[in-house]
This record gives structure tokens, C-alpha cells and sequence, in this order.
């Protein structure tokens, strides 16, 4: 979570053991497990766990490959597995090289595994930037990713300072790269609590995660609509995309004065509230 120190800065050995739930990409886990056992000690403790119907099935025979023995036990739908760190390790550094972060030649992008939807663009974010005006003012970019959406935005003389916000590291550390420019912060932060406190933008853009840990949370969207509203001042406003089945305008009516679908199409739909 924001604040807290990756699993990349841990000194190489420094450790005598860790316990860690690993994530279902099969790049981004092995990427995360190789780097676990970088950091732990010779004859250390590493124990990984999973869902097994989210790369748990996997984490034994991955481990055996980095030249581990591993002792495995199911629980409640996961699975954990233990090994003491051998002193020889085997395909580590491809593993922590292919889980990198990376420029993906076809967008100009930087991203990495593990980011949402790390190696193309999401299509309504795609939509979205399709009837995104020219905006000016202040303005932010909730759930920022990459920086895909900030780009366009920026194109405008007119803006005059732009937030991006988004709660993965990754994500954060991507859009430094992809969005190098003097009227940009970029904030890690969760916009369910610690977000950066701002007001009377003359603008908001997002499009709002709704899963968390991979099942749908229609919350999430909820959550960043009302801190948008709160951000704005009278006259801003929200431009949001979402997927047509999510009951979006519930949220938006009692927060914004005026709320116009501008397109809703191939699953998608566009929103602007003016406050």
C-alpha cells in the first residue's frame, strides 16, 4: 500500500524470511517470488500462498524451477507453499527481467506486468479519450494507470495544472515516465482514504476500477465519484467512463446538477456531470 517499501528496494539477503500472497499473473508472480528470494537469506524461510484458482495450482512446480524443495499444504481454497532459500538459485534474473517494467513499442508507453490491463489499451479508456473536449483550467485523473488519458488532456494549452492519482506503484511510477510535464503531479494514493486533498477543479477525468480482488465491487466506482464531486467547484466538471451495466447514475444525480450520457456504445458508456 502507499507508503510501504516494494519488494525490488529489499537488499539483496537482507532478510530472514517473508510470507507473502502472490498475485495470478504468471509474469508478475514469478517476478515477485524470484525477487522474494533475492531478498531472502540462505537457508531463510519463504512461504507463498495463492487462491488455487489464482495461480496457487502453479506456485509449487515455479518455485521447484528457481531450484527450490518445496513443502505444500492446502487451506480454504489456497495454496502455501514453504521453502528454505538454497544458496544456489536457478532463472531468477529472467524472471525478475521479464516481469520489469518495460516501453511498449506499439503504444510509446511505459507499463509492467501486473498493472491493469499493462500491455493495451483498455477500450473505454480508448473510448473516452475519442470525446474527451479540450479542457482548461485544473483538473485531475483519478485511477490514472498509466498515464493513457492524461496525455490528450495535456494537449490543451489551456490546463493549467494537472493531478493524477492512482493507487498501484507500478501504475505511478509508469506515468512519470509517459507523462513528463511541468503542470503534472503524480500522486500515490488511495482515493478511498489518503488521497491528496484537492478543490475547486475545474475538471475531473476517470474511468473507475470496479473489482477488487477480482470480483466486482460496484463501491469502487461509487467512491471516486463522490470524491470527484468533492473536488470540483461549482461549474466543473466530471467526464467518466463506465461499463453499461454498472448503475452509475445513481451516484451522479444527487451529486451533480446536470449528468448527460454523451455516447453509450460497444459495452460502454460516457458520462459528464457538471456540478
Amino acid at each position: 500500500m502507499p507508503g510501504s517499501q516494494s519488494i525490488e528496494a529489499q537488499e539483496t539477503g537482507s532478510l530472514a524470511g517473508m510470507l507473502m500472497l502472490a498475485p495470478p499473473g504468471t509474469m508478475e508472480r514469478r517476478y515477485v517470488i524470484a525477487h522474494a528470494l533475492r531478498a531472502v537469506a540462505p537457508s531463510g524461510r519463504l512461504t507463498v500462498l495463492a487462491p488455487k484458482d489464482k495461480g496457487g495450482s502453479r506456485l509449487g512446480k515455479e518455485l521447484v524451477a528457481f531450484g527450490c524443495e518445496v513443502a505444500e499444504t492446502a487451506r480454504r481454497h489456497h495454496r502455501i507453499c514453504v521453502v528454505t532459500r538454497p544458496d544456489a538459485l536457478v532463472g531468477i534474473d529472467a524472471a525478475m527481467t521479464e516481469g520489469s517494467p518495460r516501453l511498449l513499442e506499439d503504444l510509446g508507453l511505459w507499463s509492467q506486468p501486473g498493472i491493469f490491463s499493462w500491455n493495451r489499451v483498455d477500450p473505454g479508456s480508448a473510448l473516452l479519450e475519442q470525446y474527451l473536449p479540450a479542457f482548461s483550467g485544473r483538473g485531475a485523473d483519478l485511477g490514472c494507470g498509466i498515464g493513457y488519458l492524461s496525455r490528450p488532456i495535456l494537449r490543451s494549452a489551456d490546463v493549467q495544472h494537472l493531478t493524477l492519482v492512482d493507487i498501484d506503484r507500478r501504475a505511478v511510477e509508469a506515468a512519470r515516465r509517459n507523462v513528463q510535464d511541468s503542470r503534472v503531479d503524480i500522486d500515490w494514493s488511495d482515493l478511498r482514504g489518503s488521497a491528496p486533498e484537492l478543490a475547486s477543479l475545474n475538471f475531473v477525468v476517470m474511468n473507475p476500477p470496479f473489482h477488487d480482488g477480482g470480483a466486482e465491487d460496484r463501491a469502487l466506482g461509487a467512491s471516486f465519484i463522490r470524491r470527484a464531486a468533492a473536488m470540483l467547484r461549482t461549474g466543473g466538471s466530471c467526464w467518466l467512463v463506465a461499463n453499461r451495466h454498472l448503475p452509475y447514475e445513481a451516484e451522479l444525480k444527487p451529486l451533480f446538477k446536470r449528468v448527460v450520457v454523451i455516447v453509450e456504445t460497444g459495452g460502454y458508456k460516457i458520462f459528464e456531470g457538471r456540478k
